[in-house]
């Protein structure tokens, strides 16, 4: 997600590697970036799909590794 992100905010924005991938970071950690938003229609309507997928793949990743933690294997429950 993070090299997607960042490489379309290279070539359509014209942000720098740093600044697309830092805005890939907060906005995928849901923080945001206060004074940047993108000033193309398809620059909104990408970053609104990215935000979507981002952040239900980050959720994703955090409840499977939430599972994991809790769920104890089997094997330790007869013991």
């Amino acid at each position: 997600m993070l090299f997607s992100g960042t490489i379309f905010y290279v070539k359509q924005v014209g942000l720098t590697v740093i600044e697309s991938l830092y805005f890939c970071v907060v906005t995928l950690s849901t923080v945001g970036h206060p004074s940047f938003e993108p000033q193309t229609t398809f620059g909104k309507v990408f970053t609104m799909i990215y935000i979507i997928g981002g952040t239900g793949l980050f959720m994703g990743l955090i409840g499977y590794l939430a599972y994991a933690i809790i769920k104890k294997p089997e094997n330790e429950s007869k013991i």
